[in-house]
């Protein structure tokens, strides 16, 4: 992981320097050299700089090596966070990379913000998975460090970036899970993964088999009774807040570590997607992480259930009848809708076992809710105006943008059921809202309950300057927003 250092020392003449510059503001930086800020004035004009947003202008005089990294307009958070990504992709073939940290025209920010965030968006920026690769040449990979971030009081700047190295590391974590093959990711070794996170102060449970036969995980159990993997249910707890015994939220994600649709089996094309269909039970736990790392003065449990959906002569079939653990009975309709019965049981067992009054569910649920918001917002479901509000606010801050969707009795009647007391999907309409209407059946009616469904946002098709292609693990900046 690239090491971010900040100092106030003299920066040796061999390492490429960086200033930024808003959106339209004049250049000039009081950390360089005179003729080094003739010479920038000079080419910005011959090439039109204008600072927008993520543009480098590269230029070498006296000092060397020089960047100039567009900040856009009224830089804030998010903005210098995506300049920080833009620089990594500049910066790949040089070892070290030193940034002239500078108050900013049109920025409400102080220096110490702008470096965090700058900081951070190159933690982001730079993020790889490469580990499967065995003939890259060693010019592929990319030689960055060490970033030096020129600032006033590097101790304190150094003291306060913490969280922000905290919630990188959690986030570059959470990736590297969605990332992994499922042949190599199966239910046991992420159970085992999430159990090695023990040795930052979380209390980590696993269930196997027969403790999830004992529970009563019936719902879970018939989505795994397909595959020769067995599942998994880890339940992680973080203890911040040692002078309370009560858990202030309760977190559940769906890892289904390869969801082949089932005897539903899914079309062929796209199916190797189907790995990242764990990426909610990732984000639960890279969130708890976080929690961890941050020494978060907060309890909050998570529950993932793991589990893969394969066709078998074993596997659950449409028309079968289910007993979840709470009792009420379920009609499967369709195998591919195997994530809603994950979380059922894993939604009633943390209520049951842990009393939590406040829930929130993360699951690339639906493909209606992808084809409704594509891949700028995830839908989020709620029975409570407040709790989702404040999901809504700290995804804006976060940069996980969420957009509230509907439930309501209409399609909640929707997964009505003629031989059982509902059925796993509702037709071929709204299949966003009635999968939520699915879940808040396993939700008591005092529990605030939020569903964010993450199928449009979990995987980068592109690239943006903070996310390279492959998995986001969309979800973990949000929820450390949300609590902190």
């Amino acid at each position: 992981m690239l090491e971010i250092v900040f100092s106030n020392g003299r920066i040796g003449a061999k390492i490429v320097k960086i200033i930024g510059v808003a959106e339209g503001a004049k250049i000039n930086s009081d950390l360089l050299a005179k003729e080094d800020v003739a010479l920038i004035k000079k080419q910005a004009a011959d090439c039109r700089f204008d600072g927008k947003l993520g543009r480098v202008m590269e230029t070498y005089g006296k000092s060397g090596r020089i960047l100039v990294i567009g900040l856009g307009k009224k830089p804030a958070e998010l903005s210098l966070q995506n300049a920080g990504g833009a620089l990594a992709s500049k910066l790949f073939n040089d070892e070290v990379a030193a940034y002239y940290v500078e108050k900013i025209k049109g920025c409400n920010l102080n220096e110490e913000q702008i470096a965090h965030n700058l900081a951070f968006g190159l933690l982001l920026g730079t993020y790889r998975f490469d580990k499967y690769f065995t003939t890259k040449k060693p010019e592929e990979y990319p030689n960055l460090e060490r970033v030096i971030f020129k600032v006033k009081n590097p101790a304190e700047v150094n003291e306060n970036f913490k969280n922000y190295a905290a919630l990188a590391n959690a986030v570059r974590y959470g990736r590297d899970l969605c990332n992994e093959p499922a042949n190599y990711l199966t239910p046991e070794v992420f159970a085992d993964d999430i159990k090695r996170l023990e040795y930052l102060g979380l209390d980590v449970d696993v269930l196997d088999y027969k403790a999830l036969k004992q529970n009563d995980f019936a719902c879970l159990l018939s989505v795994a009774q397909g595959s020769e993997k067995e599942p998994r249910v880890a339940v992680i707890k973080w203890k911040g807040n040692p002078n309370s015994d009560k858990w202030e939220l309760g977190l559940v994600g769906k890892g289904v570590t390869f969801d082949s649709g089932g005897i539903s089996i899914k079309p062929s094309s796209g199916m190797e997607e189907m790995k990242q269909d764990m990426t909610g039970a990732a984000v639960v736990v890279a969130s708890m992480k976080a929690l961890a790392l941050q020494c978060a003065h907060k309890n909050v449990v998570g529950v993932v259930g793991l589990v893969e959906n394969m066709p078998s002569g074993s596997a659950v079939k449409p028309g079968d009848v289910v007993t979840s653990m709470s009792g009420q009975t379920v009609e499967i309709i369709n195998t591919d809708a195997e994530g809603r019965l994950v979380l059922a049981d894993c939604l009633w067992y943390i209520q049951k076992e842990f009393a939590v009054n406040k829930l929130i569910d993360v699951a690339t649920l639906t493909g209606a809710t992808a084809r409704a918001l594509g891949n700028e917002y995830a839908g989020i479901f709620a029975n409570d105006d407040a709790l989702a509000n404040d999901l809504i606010d700290a995804g804006e801050r976060s940069g996980e943008r969420l957009w509230r969707l509907p439930i309501s009795e209409g399609y909640n009647k929707m997964i009505n059921s003629d031989f059982a007391d509902m059925k796993n999907i509702g037709g071929v309409s709204a299949g966003g809202s009635t999968a939520a209407c699915f879940l808040q059946r396993f939700v008591k009616p005092e529990v605030k309950w939020a569903h964010l469904d993450i199928a449009g946002v979990d995987a980068e098709k592109k690239g943006r300057p903070i996310c390279p292609k492959g998995a986001t693990a969309f979800g973990i900046r949000l929820i450390n927003q949300y609590l902190r």
